[in-house]
Parts: structure tokens; sequence; C-alpha cells
């Protein structure tokens, strides 16, 4: 039984992205994500709406407009856990839930909107990459980050510095 609805489950969430991009402006593609800062964990992200759980890998779908125009832009929106590793009570007692409580109190809520960089035909969704101070890059290339031709350079597991610029 839960092999049957699992195989459910993908293929209406397969299809869903294959009907996503049919009108004639509007194209699918995925939505994936690089945290390019250490100690510290993306507990959800969103673009323009379409969001995604954690940093796991692609996920169907984000709309991105057939052709590229001027100005076009992407409204982020994600939280952080500043402590991922924190040590916590066993699962499902009450020590638990109050310890979680305590350490979800903590998590960050950020937003902002940046340019979403000139495309021609070939995208593959939006990339977003996640670096210290709260700053964001996105990139809709198709190559992988540190791949010669991936616009982003910025290198993995960077730390925050002591104060952010204004």
């Amino acid at each position: 039984m839960f092999k049957r609805m699992l195989f459910i489950l993908t293929i209406v969430m397969v299809s869903g992205c294959s009907r996503a991009g049919n009108g004639d402006d509007y194209t699918a593609g995925d939505l994936r994500a690089k945290n390019h800062v250490a100690g510290q964990s993306i507990n959800w992200f969103s673009v323009n709406g379409y969001g995604a759980s954690g940093l796991g890998g692609g996920v169907c779908c984000v709309m991105l407009p057939m052709k590229w125009t001027p100005g076009l832009k992407a409204h982020i929106e994600w939280e952080v856990d500043p402590e991922p590793y924190a040590r916590l009570p066993s699962l499902g007692t009450d020590e638990f839930r109050k310890a979680y409580a305590r350490h979800a109190a903590n998590y960050q809520k950020h937003s902002t909107v940046v340019d979403i960089p000139e495309y021609g035909e070939k995208r593959c969704g939006i990339t977003v990459h996640f670096l210290p101070c709260n700053q964001v890059k996105v990139t809709t290339v198709c190559e992988g980050y540190g791949t010669p031709g991936y616009p982003i350079k910025e290198p993995m597991n960077m730390k925050e510095p002591a104060q952010c610029p204004q």
C-alpha cells in the first residue's frame, strides 16, 4: 500500500511540473538552493511564492517567463536555524517539546528582492545562493555550482563576519 501511495504521489508531482509550463508566457523549472554559511541551516525558502523545505535538492516547480525582461525580480523568503546542531532531549518527551520550543524561538525569518539575471532559451529553474549577512544571489544557468561556467563563485562554509555592512 505504501509503495502504491508513493508512486501515485510521485506521478502527481511530476505531472504537475510538466503541465505547469503549458502556457505561452511561462515555463516551469526546478527550485534549488545552496547555503554558503557555516554553522546555520535553512529550514525553508520560497521564490515568488513557490516554496521548498530545506536545501535537499531540486523541488518542482518555480515559474519563469519564457522570455527574460529587464527588471525581472525574485522575491526570496527564508527561515534560518542559527544553531542547527543543538542537542535536544529524546524525541516525543515533554522535555523535548519544551526544549524544541525554546530552540525554535531563535529561528530567524528574512526576505529580500533580487534581480533575476538575463537568460535565453536555455534555463534550468532558479538556484538561490544564501550568503553571509543575509545576502542572496540567484541564477538560472544549467551548469552545476563549481563548474567553470557557473556565475556564482563564492565558496561554501563561509563564516558570518562580526559585523555585517549596512
